[in-house]
């Protein structure tokens, strides 16, 4: 997810592409696990829309103290976990009838300048989801020029990574690099100024170190095969993913699941199709007009669906889900 896309709304609790997921997934019933809880929006939507219970999964303490307000009027119909949604199948005792994952940093993290994940306001260079483990400043601070140059290649697709790293070991040899105010300035010495309508120079670093703060890539291809051993035949999942990145690893764990993927090579033997774990339709559903004008932060969304068969949940071939890979030396 873009960062500067899923900020620009300063209200935390509209929910991208809710109403598509409801119609989309309809009629909605039973019990849904919701992924990623921030704010709670998913969890109310499907709540309100006919789900019998939700669990909601969130690795971020921060979630748990503000649904504190108000998460007792739905009583048992609502139960929180501290955890990863890469491990959502350990957290249900039975098949669920949905699933759905909200992908990336939220605009309630985003406005909080102490948690470090915007270039727009001041504060301590973080950025850990958990609040616990690596930092963005201990990469910045101890990872070598070339692996920093390959983070930002990769999953910032910042086409001056090279240039960006060596101006931040440079840097780093003055003076710790511990705010992102400090780390905004670096990256705008080594880029252009941006002209109307373009996104900050900062975008692409800050959102290339929150993946590997965060492992976001390994989270999410584990959370998709959790919830492939999670979901009963016939239940939903149901993926909000905010840039390219990930919407390509989403998309082609899809395609592979349901029989999709690219046909082989006629100079390689065909191989034996496996029987599809899902139904999955082709396209992204995007935001509607009405909903980006309502809310900003969805214009860089994409939601898709797919729908479990009764095959067994089985082995994924992550070679062929097209994650990144920090490969240093490549470019």
């Amino acid at each position: 997810m873009a960062a500067a896309a899923k900020g620009q709304s300063r209200d935390p609790h509209i929910p991208v592409l809710l109403d598509a997921i409801l119609e989309a997934c309809g009629p909605i019933s039973g019990h849904w696990l919701d992924g990623t809880f921030g704010a709670g929006g998913y969890a109310r939507g499907l709540l309100s829309a006919g789900a019998e219970r939700v669990t909601g999964v969130d690795r971020d303490p921060a979630v748990f103290e503000m649904a504190a307000e108000w998460a007792d009027e739905y009583g048992q119909r609502l139960v929180l976990v501290k955890g990863t949604f890469s491990d959502l199948d350990q957290y249900v005792d039975a098949p669920l009838d949905g699933v759905v994952l909200d992908l990336g940093v939220s605009s309630m993290q985003l406005d909080q300048a102490k948690r470090g994940f915007s270039f727009m306001g001041n504060g301590p260079l973080d950025m850990r989801m958990s609040q616990s483990g690596t930092s963005a400043s201990d990469i910045v601070a101890e990872a070598e020029e070339e692996l920093l140059a390959d983070i930002l290649y990769h999953y910032g697709e910042e086409r001056a990574s090279r240039r960006i790293a060596r101006a931040i070991v440079a840097a780093r040899k003055e003076a710790p690099i511990t705010t992102t105010a400090a780390l905004v300035a670096i990256v705008e010495r080594c880029l252009p100024r941006p002209k109307p309508g373009h996104s900050h120079p900062a975008t692409r670093t800050f959102q290339a170190l929150r993946i590997a703060v965060n492992d976001e890539f390994g989270q999410l291809v584990e959370g998709l095969e959790a919830a492939e051993r999670a979901l009963k035949p016939g239940g939903w999942l149901a993926v909000v993913s905010f840039h390219s990145l990930e919407d390509r690893v989403v998309k082609r764990f899809f395609q592979e699941r349901s029989g999709k993927s690219p046909g082989n090579s006629r100079y390689q033997p065909e191989l034996r199709a496996d029987a599809p774990r899902f139904q999955a339709r082709n396209k992204a559903i995007p935001p509607s007009a009405d909903e980006i004008a309502q809310n900003s932060r969805s214009r860089s969304a994409n939601l898709r669906v797919g729908r479990r068969t009764d095959a067994p949940a089985g082995a994924v071939d992550r070679a062929k889900l097209g994650l990144p890979k920090l490969t240093m030396g490549e470019r």
